[in-house]
Protein backbone atom coordinates (compact mmCIF):
# COMPACT_ATOMS: atom_id res chain seq x y z
CA UNK A 1 0.00 0.00 0.00
CA UNK A 2 1.42 3.36 -0.51
CA UNK A 3 2.17 5.72 2.00
CA UNK A 4 -0.47 8.65 1.83
CA UNK A 5 1.04 12.46 2.49
CA UNK A 6 -1.87 13.39 5.02
CA UNK A 7 -1.83 16.97 5.51
CA UNK A 8 -2.95 18.04 8.98
CA UNK A 9 -4.09 21.58 9.35
CA UNK A 10 -5.36 23.74 12.78
CA UNK A 11 -5.88 26.44 14.58
CA UNK A 12 -2.22 28.00 16.05
CA UNK A 13 -1.80 28.86 19.86
CA UNK A 14 -2.67 32.42 19.05
CA UNK A 15 -6.43 31.08 18.96
CA UNK A 16 -5.84 29.74 22.14
CA UNK A 17 -7.36 26.40 21.42
CA UNK A 18 -8.58 23.83 24.33
CA UNK A 19 -6.99 21.35 25.80
CA UNK A 20 -9.75 18.80 24.32
CA UNK A 21 -8.35 19.88 20.63
CA UNK A 22 -4.74 19.19 21.47
CA UNK A 23 -5.77 15.53 23.21
CA UNK A 24 -7.08 15.29 19.90
CA UNK A 25 -4.25 16.37 17.34
CA UNK A 26 -1.67 14.58 19.15
CA UNK A 27 -3.95 11.55 19.33
CA UNK A 28 -4.26 11.80 15.71
CA UNK A 29 -0.25 12.14 15.09
CA UNK A 30 0.10 8.85 16.85
CA UNK A 31 -2.85 6.88 15.01
CA UNK A 32 -1.07 8.75 11.84
CA UNK A 33 2.31 7.20 12.29
CA UNK A 34 1.05 3.60 13.80
CA UNK A 35 -0.74 3.52 10.49
CA UNK A 36 2.87 4.12 8.02
CA UNK A 37 1.58 7.19 6.59
CA UNK A 38 2.77 10.70 6.20
CA UNK A 39 2.00 13.45 8.88
CA UNK A 40 2.38 16.79 6.48
CA UNK A 41 2.22 20.10 8.52
CA UNK A 42 2.68 23.68 8.80
CA UNK A 43 5.95 24.64 10.46
CA UNK A 44 5.56 27.78 12.63
CA UNK A 45 8.34 30.29 13.35
CA UNK A 46 6.39 32.34 16.57
CA UNK A 47 4.33 29.59 18.18
CA UNK A 48 2.95 26.15 18.59
CA UNK A 49 -0.13 24.61 16.53
CA UNK A 50 -2.26 21.51 16.35
CA UNK A 51 -0.56 21.00 13.41
CA UNK A 52 2.87 20.96 15.21
CA UNK A 53 1.72 18.93 18.41
CA UNK A 54 -0.08 16.49 16.33
CA UNK A 55 3.61 16.33 13.98
CA UNK A 56 5.47 16.17 17.55
CA UNK A 57 3.41 13.11 18.77
CA UNK A 58 3.97 11.28 14.85
CA UNK A 59 7.67 11.34 15.17
CA UNK A 60 7.81 10.34 19.01
CA UNK A 61 5.75 6.97 17.21
CA UNK A 62 8.37 6.66 14.89
CA UNK A 63 6.46 8.25 12.16
CA UNK A 64 7.70 10.22 9.13
CA UNK A 65 7.06 14.34 9.43
CA UNK A 66 7.05 16.42 6.47
CA UNK A 67 7.01 20.55 7.83
CA UNK A 68 6.52 23.22 4.97
CA UNK A 69 7.99 26.29 6.63
CA UNK A 70 7.33 29.96 5.29
CA UNK A 71 10.57 32.27 4.51
CA UNK A 72 14.27 30.67 3.91
CA UNK A 73 15.85 30.11 7.75
CA UNK A 74 15.91 26.87 9.35
CA UNK A 75 14.60 28.11 12.16
CA UNK A 76 11.33 26.78 13.73
CA UNK A 77 9.02 26.83 16.75
CA UNK A 78 10.85 25.25 19.74
CA UNK A 79 13.39 22.30 19.71
CA UNK A 80 11.31 19.99 17.75
CA UNK A 81 12.31 19.31 14.32
CA UNK A 82 10.10 17.60 11.13
CA UNK A 83 11.74 14.37 9.76
CA UNK A 84 11.98 16.69 6.39
CA UNK A 85 11.83 20.61 6.70
CA UNK A 86 11.11 22.45 3.39
CA UNK A 87 11.18 25.87 2.86
CA UNK A 88 8.87 27.51 0.97
CA UNK A 89 10.51 30.60 0.72
CA UNK A 90 7.30 32.38 1.03
CA UNK A 91 5.23 33.48 3.54
CA UNK A 92 3.11 32.27 5.83
CA UNK A 93 -0.39 34.15 4.73
CA UNK A 94 1.23 34.13 1.21
CA UNK A 95 1.77 31.22 -0.50
CA UNK A 96 2.97 28.68 2.07
CA UNK A 97 0.20 27.61 2.43
CA UNK A 98 -0.05 26.44 -1.63
CA UNK A 99 3.30 24.46 -1.53
CA UNK A 100 1.77 22.96 2.56
CA UNK A 101 -1.46 21.60 0.63
CA UNK A 102 -0.30 20.66 -2.77
CA UNK A 103 2.11 17.92 -1.05
CA UNK A 104 -1.02 16.84 0.76
CA UNK A 105 -3.63 13.06 -0.45
CA UNK A 106 -5.51 14.41 1.55
CA UNK A 107 -5.92 16.97 4.54
CA UNK A 108 -8.04 17.05 8.02
CA UNK A 109 -8.70 20.59 9.70
CA UNK A 110 -8.76 20.84 13.24
CA UNK A 111 -10.52 23.88 14.70
CA UNK A 112 -8.88 26.78 12.63
CA UNK A 113 -8.84 30.13 11.65
CA UNK A 114 -7.80 32.12 8.19
CA UNK A 115 -4.33 30.17 7.84
CA UNK A 116 -6.86 26.54 8.15
CA UNK A 117 -9.50 28.41 5.78
CA UNK A 118 -6.91 29.63 3.16
CA UNK A 119 -5.57 25.38 3.37
CA UNK A 120 -9.18 24.01 3.27
CA UNK A 121 -9.94 26.48 -0.27
CA UNK A 122 -6.82 25.31 -1.58
CA UNK A 123 -7.50 22.06 -0.91
CA UNK A 124 -10.99 22.35 -2.31
CA UNK A 125 -9.63 24.19 -5.56
CA UNK A 126 -7.22 21.11 -6.21
CA UNK A 127 -9.47 18.12 -5.69
CA UNK A 128 -7.85 17.11 -2.37
CA UNK A 129 -10.17 15.21 -0.18
CA UNK A 130 -11.21 17.59 3.09
CA UNK A 131 -11.78 15.82 6.59
CA UNK A 132 -13.48 18.17 9.14
CA UNK A 133 -13.42 17.73 12.83
CA UNK A 134 -16.31 19.18 13.86
CA UNK A 135 -16.35 19.29 17.67
CA UNK A 136 -13.28 22.18 18.45
CA UNK A 137 -15.15 25.17 16.50
CA UNK A 138 -13.43 27.03 14.07
CA UNK A 139 -13.66 26.64 9.87
CA UNK A 140 -13.25 22.78 10.69
CA UNK A 141 -16.92 23.25 12.32
CA UNK A 142 -18.19 25.48 10.52
CA UNK A 143 -17.55 23.26 7.61
CA UNK A 144 -18.80 20.55 8.68
CA UNK A 145 -20.78 17.72 5.89
CA UNK A 146 -20.52 21.38 3.59
CA UNK A 147 -19.33 22.16 0.04
CA UNK A 148 -17.41 25.39 -0.22
CA UNK A 149 -19.12 26.99 -2.88
CA UNK A 150 -21.86 26.27 -5.44
CA UNK A 151 -19.58 24.16 -7.63
CA UNK A 152 -20.55 21.28 -5.20
CA UNK A 153 -16.51 19.84 -6.24
CA UNK A 154 -16.13 18.02 -2.71
CA UNK A 155 -18.11 18.09 0.56
CA UNK A 156 -16.05 18.72 3.31
CA UNK A 157 -16.72 15.26 5.15
CA UNK A 158 -17.06 15.68 8.89
CA UNK A 159 -15.96 13.01 11.84
CA UNK A 160 -15.46 13.16 15.66
CA UNK A 161 -12.68 10.87 16.87
CA UNK A 162 -9.27 10.62 15.43
CA UNK A 163 -9.83 7.07 14.03
CA UNK A 164 -12.35 8.16 12.22
CA UNK A 165 -9.84 10.92 11.11
CA UNK A 166 -7.56 8.54 10.04
CA UNK A 167 -10.00 5.97 8.32
CA UNK A 168 -11.76 8.40 6.35
CA UNK A 169 -8.45 10.37 5.24
CA UNK A 170 -7.18 6.77 3.64
CA UNK A 171 -10.21 5.99 2.35
CA UNK A 172 -10.73 9.30 1.15
CA UNK A 173 -6.70 9.79 -0.21
CA UNK A 174 -6.60 6.16 -1.76
CA UNK A 175 -9.50 6.88 -4.32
Amino acid sequence: MKQLQIGVMGSAADLNFSADALKFAKNLGKLIAKSGNILVYGAEKEYTSLSTEAAKEASKNNGITVGVAGGKDKNIFGEYRPTVLINSGLEIGGGREFNLVLSCDVIIAISGGSGTLTEIAIAYQAGIPIIVVDKFGGWANELSNKFIDDRKRLKCISVKTEKEALDKAIKEGTK
